[in-house]
């Protein structure tokens, strides 16, 4: 048992000559000594360098600075997993009930054999809903396995089995569909948790220099700085290079499932035929309140199943109808653009708010439909 405990600083230094003499014991606090019949003059000597050099340690010392850190770090965290649980436990949406297809309708189309016949039903179907896309080939997009008429940018997703409004993907990573639905929170979670990675990446990368210029001490600490800043940076690099494609897909409208093919309408393929310009796809996806743009709650404009389009590149060279809608000449016909081609929840996103043709500039330079004067109502007749 030791006999005495006192202050190291007071008692010996290294360069003590009767450090021989002095059978002493250092304490895990590097500060006590503690009188040993067992300790070595060697043991001795090793434990006064001890105490004469200052302390490496891998803490904050600052205050100020510690709450700050606690501050973003808890403020990043609570915003990611609640982005998160958004996108996992947001329910995909589905096609209306308007969409399904009745009980006769379903046996009348199952009865016909031939292609042709079965798309006379469809269109028939779809002559009173609010469809502007088609299949490649110019027919009806119909899915056999949910019964529906399938509305604009609405596919089947093979996982779930179900069709899912304006799907973008089916991602493994939350197990669920990303679409109308979800696709703000799903950006949102892309967001908080890049910014989380960037986070723990600056505030250990000091510690991390620290590791390879000796300067931390011999503790198991230096294997969990050394191991966060390496996940922390691989995962910084790989959500940034997937934020950075999902905000270039919402900037010009389009889903993952149009990027690699594009929509068909009636006057043929068009990549950009949902494009209503930057600030306007933006807010089609975040909605119009700019207070809720970062919090994980729904806001996106419409309901899914019908989308504002671009369907045409304006003429300069042909003026404007009286009632402000696109008139177009073919074989002495004048075809007027209908002047309400969507439901009123998206109708305040064209400009002037009845026009299908984009007035800003952002917005025409994104158009690249072709004229097709006899195809200029999507509405079947």
């Amino acid at each position: 048992m030791p006999s005495f405990m006192l202050n190291c600083s007071q008692l010996i230094s290294a360069d003590n000559p009767f450090i021989d003499e002095l059978p002493l014991w250092i304490g895990s606090s590097g500060k006590t000594v503690i009188k040993s019949p067992n300790c070595s003059p060697k043991q001795r000597k090793t434990l006064c360098r001890r105490i004469t050099e200052p302390q490496r340690t891998t803490t904050v010392e600052n205050m100020a600075e510690k709450i700050v850190y606690l501050l973003a770090y808890h403020v990043l965290f609570i915003m990611f997993v609640w982005a998160y649980w958004q996108t996992i436990f947001t329910k995909p949406l589905n096609p209306l009930k308007e969409f399904h297809l009745s009980h006769s309708d379903k046996e009348l189309l199952e009865r016909e054999d031939r292609g042709e016949s079965q798309q006379e039903i469809l269109r028939r179907l779809a002559k009173d809903l609010p469809i502007y896309t088609r299949t490649t080939s110019g027919a009806i997009r119909y899915c056999d396995r949910c019964y529906v008429v399938k509305p604009d940018r609405c596919h089947h997703c093979s996982v779930c089995d179900k069709c899912i409004l304006k799907m973008d993907h089916h991602c493994p990573w939350v197990n669920n569909c990303v679409g109308f639905s979800n696709y703000k929170f799903f950006m949102l979670f892309l967001t908080y948790s890049l910014l989380y990675c960037l986070f723990v990446t600056a505030t250990d990368l000091q510690y991390f220099i620290q590791f390879w210029t000796n300067g931390l001490p011999d503790t198991q600490a230096k294997f969990h700085i050394m191991f966060l800043f390496f996940a922390a940076s691989m995962f910084s690099v790989s959500l940034a290079s997937l934020f950075a494609y999902h905000c270039w897909l919402v900037c010009k409208n389009r889903s993952t499932l149009e990027v690699f093919r594009a929509p068909a309408f009636r006057h043929g393929t068009d990549k950009n035929g949902f494009s209503l310009g930057v600030s306007k796809n933006f807010r089609q996806v975040f909605g119009d309140e700019k207070k809720y743009w970062l919090l994980p709650v729904f806001t996106s404009l419409g309901d899914g199943c019908s989308f504002p389009t671009c369907l045409m590149n304006p003429d300069p060279e042909q003026p404007a109808s009286p009632s402000g809608n696109a008139a177009i000449k073919s074989d002495g016909e004048t075809h007027l653009f209908p002047a309400k081609p969507l439901r009123e929840s998206q109708s305040r996103l064209l400009s002037n708010g009845l026009s299908w043709a984009e007035s800003e500039g952002t917005g025409n330079k994104d158009c690249q439909g072709t004229i097709n004067p006899a195809m200029t109502m999507e509405k079947e007749t």
